[in-house]
C-alpha cells in the first residue's frame, strides 16, 4: 500500500477528531479512465484530502458533493464523463467515464466498520470493503473469500451488479535476484509501481546498503532466499545474475510456485543453454519470460529495467 492507498485511515482519523468525513471510491470506469476501480479519496468537512479518484480531474466536485453527504449521512453514486456539461465543468477532459461511490463516514460505514478495515489493513491483512451501492451498506470479508480478486488484484463488482468490493491488499511482492546494475534501475522503480521488493544476492558487494538503500536485502544462497521467500500469485520473480550457479536453483523454487511472472536476463542463446540445463523441469519452463522484458528494443539498464517492469505488469493486468 502506498501514500495513495491511506485514504480510510485519515478518513477515520478525521471522524474520531470529530470531524465530518467521507469516503469516495471509483467503483466503475470507461474509456481512459485517469484511475482504476478501487481508488479512493478521503474527505473531511474542511476539505482536506488524501488519495485521488481521478488525478485531479475531478476532486472538486467530488468534494462539494461530499460536504452534502455529511450534512445527511446519505450515500451517493456520482458519474462524470466527457459527454457531461459537467464534465466539462469540472474538467474531466481524458476521454472516460467514472462512476463514484460516495460513503460519509457514519452512515452505512460506519465508525466501527471503518475501524476495523483500518486495523486490517495496518496488520496488514488482504481485506475486503464490499458496499451495496442500493442501500448504502457496507461489511467486510476476509482475505479466505478473496482468493480470486487477490490473484487479479482487481476491485469490482459481484455477480449481483449491487455490491461492490474494494480490495484493500497487502503491496504486490517483487523478488529480484542479482544486485546488478538493471536492478538498481528497477527496484525504485517498482517500489513507485506498488512492490514491496527484496533483493537477493550472497554476494554483499552487490547487494548493499549504499546500492539498495531503503530496500530488503537478503545475502543467502538464492534457492534457500528463494525458499523462505514463498513466492506466491501475487509475487513477480526476476532472475539478473547471469550466473546459472545463482540464477539456476532459483529458478527451480520460482517456477514451482504461484508466481505470477518469472523472467530471467540473457539472450535467446543462453535462455536455450538454461532451457538444456534445466529440461527436467518439463513444460515449466515455458513460464520463463526470456529474453526477459517486452521487446522494446531496450539496451542500458535503465532502458531494461522498463521493459520488465512493463511485463510484469503485463502478465499481472493482462493474463
Amino acid at each position: 500500500m502506498t501514500g495513495l492507498d491511506d485514504a480510510p485511515a485519515a478518513a477515520l482519523a478525521w471522524a474520531k477528531a470529530g470531524k465530518g468525513a467521507a469516503l469516495a471510491t471509483v467503483i466503475e470506469t470507461w474509456g481512459s479512465a485517469p484511475r482504476p476501480r478501487g481508488s479512493q479519496l478521503a474527505i473531511s468537512q474542511d476539505a482536506e484530502l488524501v488519495g485521488s479518484v481521478s488525478g485531479g480531474c475531478v476532486e472538486g466536485a467530488v468534494v462539494a458533493e461530499a460536504l452534502d453527504a455529511m450534512g445527511d449521512l446519505t450515500h451517493r453514486v456520482l458519474e462524470y464523463g466527457v459527454s457531461d456539461d459537467e464534465a466539462f465543468a469540472v474538467g474531466l477532459a481524458c476521454g472516460g467515464t467514472i462512476r463514484i461511490l460516495l460513503e460519509p463516514v457514519g452512515g452505512g460505514l460506519t465508525v466501527e466498520t471503518l475501524t476495523d478495515l483500518v486495523n486490517r489493513r495496518a496488520r496488514p491483512e488482504a481485506v475486503g470493503q464490499a458496499v451495496n451501492v442500493a442501500s448504502g451498506t457496507t461489511h467486510l470479508i476476509a482475505a479466505d473469500d478473496l482468493r480470486d480478486r487477490l490473484n487479479a488484484d482487481r476491485s469490482g463488482f459481484e455477480p449481483d451488479g449491487e455490491t461492490f468490493v474494494t480490495l484493500h491488499a497487502p503491496p504486490l511482492r517483487l523478488a529480484v535476484v542479482g544486485g546488478v546494475h538493471i536492478a538498481q534501475a528497477l527496484v525504485p522503480m517498482a517500489r513507485i509501481a506498488g512492490y514491496a521488493v527484496t533483493v537477493i544476492d550472497p554476494r554483499e558487494a552487490f547487494a548493499s546498503s549504499d546500492r539498495f538503500p531503503d530496500t530488503t536485502l537478503v545475502h543467502d544462497w538464492p534457492d534457500e532466499a528463494m525458499v523462505a521467500f514463498a513466492p506466491d500469485a501475487r509475487t513477480a520473480v526476476v532472475l539478473l545474475t547471469h550466473d546459472p550457479k545463482l540464477d539456476d536453483p532459483a529458478l527451480r523454487v520460482a517456477l514451482g510456485s504461484d508466481a505470477f511472472y518469472v523472467g530471467a536476463l540473457g539472450s535467446t542463446r543462453t535462455h536455450a543453454k538454461r532451457r538444456d540445463r534445466l529440461a527436467d523441469l518439463g513444460p515449466a519452463l515455458d513460464r520463463i519470460d526470456a529474453p526477459i522484458g517486452l521487446d522494446i528494443g531496450s539496451k542500458t539498464p535503465g532502458e531494461i529495467a522498463v521493459a520488465v517492469l512493463a511485463a510484469m505488469t503485463q502478465a499481472l493486468r493482462r493474463p
